[in-house]
């Protein structure tokens, strides 16, 4: 749920405060309008059956003068609360570049039609690992997000954590935010991108600081060996097939970068960037006819034999 005036994190607060500081100033305005117009109407001047057609209403003394100061105080008054929202909002920019990055977790996130493809910085390249559509962040930790795109513009929004930054091909642009509350908030592309725009959403997931490193732990770690003759033979068709050519599985041949790493693709909640639940009956459907999903995606039909595409679930409906 995009609840954008609910916060769970300082610079959603903030914006939240400039939003309803906003909302307040607008409605006295709305409100001071109204007023003024029923008060004019109430003293406006009734019109006289005998006066002939033409006639100019004798004006009334001073009014003229009191016109004048009426739109004085008016025009002082609107300078003074534009001048207030002006000043609301330079406040709020910089408080939202004053978050403190110490130990700040750094993430890479490039936005592709129509998926996210998240990649977790370390200054050790060994513990660097990849995942996509759902960015998995400790709670109280800040963290600092760079932001790229691969072909159109997108635009990463996390509401209940910050604002918009737009990913531009061929710049890189950085948000930075934290979690305060655990919890799913859940973020989508909020610049019309191309066929799929709608199904074009990533989560983030708070977790405490603990289970955190014990979730990136286990992502560091390559595929899972196949435990079963099903398994083994959903490896075999994935690293013998069309897949590789696309995918990274992680302890295997697959290497490939141009679609989501599924090294650990079992772990996840969704699938597509959103578009079906992670459960072995949609992801079969998933694999076997994408187009029906998410028309236009870059991924073919699989037209496989039950049998090999029960395989191929299994394979990777393992891969935690």
């Amino acid at each position: 749920m995009n609840a954008v005036l609910d916060p769970a994190g300082p610079q959603a607060a903030h914006i939240a405060e400039l939003w309803w500081v906003t909302l307040a100033v607008c409605a006295f305005v709305f409100v001071a309008v109204l007023a003024v117009l029923a008060w004019g109407l109430w003293r406006a001047p009734r019109g006289d059956p005998h006066t002939p057609p033409g006639a100019r209403p004798t004006p009334t003394p001073g009014a003229e003068k009191h016109l004048i100061r009426w739109v004085t105080a008016a025009t002082v008054v609107s300078t003074i609360l534009l001048s207030g929202l002006l000043v609301a909002s330079v406040a709020t920019d910089r408080e939202l570049a004053r978050l403190s990055l110490t130990d700040a977790l750094n993430v890479r996130v490039r936005a592709h039609q129509w998926w996210w493809e998240i990649t977790y910085d370390d200054p050790q390249p060994e513990r660097m690992f990849a995942t996509a559509n759902e960015l998995r962040i400790p709670v109280g930790r800040p963290v600092l997000v760079t932001l790229d795109s691969d072909d159109v513009i997108h635009s990463f929004w996390v509401p209940r954590l910050h604002g918009k930054k737009d990913l531009i091909p061929g710049r890189t642009a950085t948000i930075q935010f934290r979690a305060d509350k655990a919890g799913e908030y859940h973020g989508p592309c909020a610049e019309y991108c191309g066929l799929q725009h709608a199904f074009m959403a990533f989560e983030v997931v708070a977790l405490p600081p603990e289970q955190f490193e014990t979730w990136a732990e286990a992502q560091r770690k390559p595929a899972a060996e196949p435990e079963d003759a099903a398994a083994r033979r959903g490896r075999e068709l994935f690293l013998s097939g069309s897949c590789m050519l696309c995918h990274a599985i992680h302890g295997t041949t697959a290497n490939a970068r141009t679609a989501p790493d599924l090294t650990h693709i079992a772990s996840r909640a969704r699938l597509g960037a959103g578009r079906l639940a992670n459960t072995p009956q949609d992801l079969a459907a998933w694999i076997a006819d994408p187009q029906k999903f998410k028309p236009g995606v870059n991924m073919p039909a699989h037209l496989l034999p039950d049998d090999d595409l029960k395989a191929l679930v299994a394979y990777l409906g393992m891969l935690k």
